[in-house]
């Protein structure tokens, strides 16, 4: 619902994938329209208040007017994910970036608000010692992340209104990238070495992402504004583990070694990678966002335990 107790029609893209499903069934159940943009609208139920429409690749030009006909608001989701070392820069730019812009020009004097999903990936790399917050300046250490600060650029000199949030780490129910990986290593029987590790990271239900995205649609705090997105306390790696095993009915089941000895291991495996990823602190401060009104929707490790219970029941339908 907006502030004003009226819902509008809203146009969501990337539509079916792990963000846009829950936020288009979050929409709807709103009371918004949706129009549920995606490559194959054939992957998208349609009902009373779902309209699945075809959306061409963001690497081609596309003609947004049609998508924009009747539309009140923009959640712009669709976009390359983080993969590190797979594309080049200018893949990153022709797709993160410059549709931004011209979304943006298309829906200028249409509607009355684009929430463009960005990334703390516009602010720091794989780890940063001090908070992370609205105040950081953008600081980005890989494509993707420059991909996504040009995206807001553009948006943000279009002229057009706006809020961008920029979220963590997210995790939910059949999550992807780097929880992945941990959660295929968590659901191992072997005990794991990662009970002395000690450094931080901020994680972000989609539940919680989901529930931003319909605050700051239409706060008239969010307009104009921009926003990192976490939940409340930052988790460490064990206690990540922990939390998937603990929704696998399992005990934590870690071992202690110390981390000198641990990042030797990694590095002789050629596994630094994996090392640089666990090792370094990255601690998301959302309290600006909170002070509009959101609260995440539970803590990161009952959340994460949630969502492995969920992926279990979904998985034995």
């Amino acid at each position: 619902m907006t502030e004003t107790g009226m819902t509008g029609k809203v146009l969501v893209t990337g539509a079916a994938g792990f963000i846009g499903r829950a936020t288009v069934h979050a929409l709807s159940e709103a009371g918004w329209q949706v129009r549920a943009a995606t490559r194959d609208p054939s992957k998208i139920e349609a009902s009373e208040r779902v309209e699945p429409v075809a959306m061409g690749d963001l690497g081609d030009e596309i003609d947004w007017a049609p998508l924009l006909d009747g539309v009140s608001h923009v959640v712009h989701l669709a976009g390359l994910a983080h993969a590190p070392g797979v594309l080049d820069e200018e893949t990153y730019m022709r797709i993160n970036a410059a549709p931004v812009g011209k979304l943006a020009d298309a829906a200028k004097g249409r509607v009355e608000r684009i929430v463009f999903i960005s990334t703390t990936r516009t602010q720091a790399g794989l780890s940063i010692d001090e908070p992370v917050n609205e105040a950081l300046s953008p600081q980005p250490t890989d494509s993707y992340g420059r991909s996504k600060l040009e995206g807001e650029r553009l948006l943000i000199e279009s002229g057009v209104p706006y809020t961008i949030l920029r979220p963590t780490v997210i995790y939910g129910p059949h999550m992807k990238g780097n929880l992945a990986s941990l959660a295929t290593m968590a659901k191992t029987p072997m005990p794991l070495p990662f009970q002395a590790l000690t450094n931080k990271r901020s994680l972000l239900g989609l539940d919680s992402l989901v529930s931003a995205i319909l605050l700051t649609l239409t706060s008239e705090a969010a307009l104009n504004e921009t926003f990192v997105v976490a939940d409340t306390e930052p988790v460490t790696v064990g206690e990540m583990i922990a939390a998937i095993r603990a929704g696998l009915g399992r005990k934590p089941n870690l071992v202690s070694i110390p981390e000198g000895a641990l990042r030797r291991v990694l590095h002789s495996f050629g596994r630094g990678g994996d090392w640089d990823r666990i090792s370094g602190n990255f601690v998301v401060d959302s309290a600006k966002l909170r002070g509009i009104g959101w609260e995440p929707a539970t803590s990161s490790t009952e959340g994460i335990e949630a969502a492995i219970r969920t992926e279990g029941a979904l998985t034995t339908l």
